[in-house]
């Protein structure tokens, strides 16, 4: 297996290519590195070759890394699903939260986000593949969703967030991302200021980023298979 600074490097090559191949800033895409399962020591190997941003998935794998790497410069990101019962110490432990799907859970990250803290930056998941067993609210209930997280005082509504049916042909799988981008524009139409796109895995980065993604969610080509 490739080094971690080695497929840092790499990735970060694919993004700045896939930017100029459509037109864009690669500065305007952000490389959120995806550390689930992985051990704290991976991500301060990551950290020492120039990574700052990193998503979590599970609360329980999370914690003792943050705890771990609590003297570092880091920005963690939950990227999991959302249970109630663990709503107070994801809205105290992460900078941002990319898979809010109710206003029960967001009324819960609001009242337990630390007064002293900033407010927790968020997106929407948005359920665009239809399936069953993902997370995410559904596309003609997400404009009434985004209106009220915006409404609430300790959280900051960015954007918007997606996963594509990994089995789905690659036009499909392109066509909800530009369906993403398609609902943030409405939103923006409508009053809100959403600047985040947070699309794009290690399989589908290219795509993501031809359609607007501002935040690509990359783990396995840093860090290799989860475990």
């Amino acid at each position: 297996m490739k080094q971690i600074p080695e497929s840092l490097a790499q990735v970060r090559e694919r993004i700045r290519s896939a930017a100029i191949a459509c037109g864009r800033d690669p500065d305007t895409i952000t490389l959120l590195a995806v550390s689930k399962t992985k051990p704290a020591a991976d991500v301060d190997t990551a950290y020492q070759a120039g990574q700052r941003l990193f998503g979590e998935n599970y609360l329980q794998d999370a914690l003792p890394k943050i705890k771990a790497l609590a003297g570092r410069d880091i920005e963690w990101h939950f990227i999991g699903r959302i249970q109630g019962n663990k709503a107070a110490e994801i809205s105290q432990h992460f900078a941002w939260v990319h898979s809010l799907d109710t206003l029960r859970h967001a009324e819960l990250l609001d009242r337990h986000r630390p007064e002293q803290s900033a407010p927790l930056q968020v997106c929407l998941q948005v359920n665009l593949s239809g399936e069953a067993s993902k997370g995410g609210v559904d596309e003609d209930a997400a404009a009434e969703l985004a209106h009220a997280v915006a409404a609430l005082p300790h959280l900051r509504l960015r954007g918007l967030m997606t996963m594509p049916d990994p089995h789905a042909p690659a036009a499909r799988q392109r066509a909800t991302f530009a369906g993403l981008r398609e609902l943030r524009d409405a939103l923006c139409a409508e009053g809100l200021a959403l600047d985040t796109l947070s699309m794009g895995m290690s399989g589908d980065l290219e795509d993501a980023i031809a359609e607007g993604a501002t935040i690509v969610r990359i783990g396995t080509d840093i860090f290799g298979a989860r475990t």
